[in-house]
C-alpha cells in the first residue's frame, strides 16, 4: 500500500522534465506554505543516479552514497533539511545506479525486496511532510517501480514527439506492474512539458494522441508548461528555480543597463529576459496537482 501525499514523478524517456517539475513544483508549494504561516513542509527525492535536483535547487551534489546506505543498512534516510525555506531533499548520486544489481540479486535469494525497504524507510519520516515528490531515472526498472509502490499517485511529464509518448506507454507498463503489489495506486495525470506558446494545434494533437494511449486512465492537466529553453539554461546555471528567476531578471536589467550607461563590458547576464510567463505555468500546475491528490484522496476514502 502506498503512502498519502507521496507522489512519483516518472517518464521512460529522459530529458522530458521530470526533475524540472519536481524542483519547481515543491519549491513552489513550500514557498506557499511559507507565504501562508504553516509550518508544514515538503520533502524532495532524488532516485536518479544522475542527481539532477541538486542542479535545479544548487545544493552541493551528492555521490548518492548515504542514499545507498539507507537501503542497504537500514540507516535513516539522509535528509538535507531547508534547502529552501520548509523544503527538504534526500539527493541522489552516481551509487543509486548499484541499487537494482544489489536489490535483484537480495530477491533471487529470498532477501527484501527494495519495495518494502523504500516504503519503510519513507514511512519513517512521510508523517511530517504536506508532500513528497520522488525523482526517478527513465530506465531503471527496479527503482522505479520501488517509487511508485510506496506512492498515492504517479504524474507522467511528456514532450509532444514520439520517443517521449512512446515513453509514457512504458511508464503506463511499470504502472500496471506496480499496481498488483499497490492496489492504491492512481495516475494523477500527464504534464505536457516544453510545448510552444503559440502551439495550440500541437497541445491538442498531444492530447489526443494521448487519450489513445492511456484512455480514461490518467487525465492531462490543463496546466501545460511553455517552451523556454534560454530560462532552462538560466536557472540550472544559477542553481535557481524558475519564479527565484523571475525575480532576479529583475535586477539583472536593472545591472545591465547601469553597465551599458556607464560604458561597462556586461557579463554573465541571464540569456532569458522575461521567464514570467514559464512561473506562472509553474505556479498553476502546482495548484493543479494539489487540486487532483486532494481529489484522490477523498475517492480513497
Amino acid at each position: 500500500m502506498g503512502i498519502n501525499r507521496v507522489v512519483t514523478v516518472g517518464q521512460g524517456k529522459g530529458g522530458v522534465g521530470k526533475t524540472s517539475l519536481t524542483g519547481n513544483v515543491g519549491a513552489m508549494l513550500a514557498a506557499d506554505l511559507v507565504e501562508s504561516g504553516s509550518s508544514g513542509r515538503v520533502l524532495l527525492v532524488d532516485m536518479d543516479h544522475q542527481g539532477n535536483l541538486a542542479r535545479e535547487l544548487g545544493y552541493q551534489p551528492d555521490s548518492g552514497d548515504e542514499f545507498v546506505r539507507s537501503m542497504i543498512a537500514d540507516s535513516p534516510l539522509p535528509v538535507i533539511r531547508d534547502v529552501r525555506p520548509q523544503l527538504d531533499v534526500v539527493p541522489g548520486g552516481p551509487s543509486l545506479g548499484d541499487l537494482s544489481a544489489f536489490f535483484g540479486a537480495r530477491t533471487q535469494r529470498g532477501g527484501g525486496s527494495l519495495d518494502d525497504v523504500f516504503i519503510h524507510q519513507l514511512g519513517e519520516v512521510a508523517g511530517e511532510y504536506e508532500l513528497i515528490l520522488i525523482d526517478t531515472p527513465p530506465g531503471d526498472r527496479i527503482v522505479v517501480e520501488a517509487a511508485m509502490a510506496a506512492s498515492a499517485a504517479v504524474i507522467i511529464p511528456t514532450r509532444s514527439d514520439d520517443a517521449s509518448l512512446d515513453g509514457v506507454e512504458r511508464v503506463a507498463e511499470r504502472f500496471m506492474a506496480v499496481r498488483d503489489r499497490n492496489p492504491d495506486l492512481q495516475l494523477a495525470g500527464v504534464v505536457l512539458f516544453a510545448i510552444g506558446s503559440r502551439s495550440r494545434r500541437l497541445e491538442r494533437d498531444v492530447r489526443a494522441t494521448l487519450q489513445k494511449v492511456l484512455g480514461d486512465a490518467a487525465p492531462v492537466f490543463d496546466t501545460w508548461i511553455r517552451s523556454l529553453e534560454t530560462a532552462a539554461v538560466d536557472a540550472r546555471r544559477r542553481g535557481l528555480l524558475v519564479h527565484e528567476l523571475e525575480q532576479a531578471a529583475g535586477a539583472d536589467k536593472a545591472q545591465r543597463i547601469a553597465k551599458l550607461r556607464a560604458k561597462e563590458e556586461i557579463t554573465d547576464a541571464l540569456y532569458s529576459r522575461d521567464p514570467s510567463g514559464l512561473a506562472d505555468d509553474y505556479s498553476k500546475l502546482t495548484r493543479e496537482i494539489l487540486q487532483r491528490v486532494v481529489q484522490l484522496e477523498q475517492v480513497e476514502v
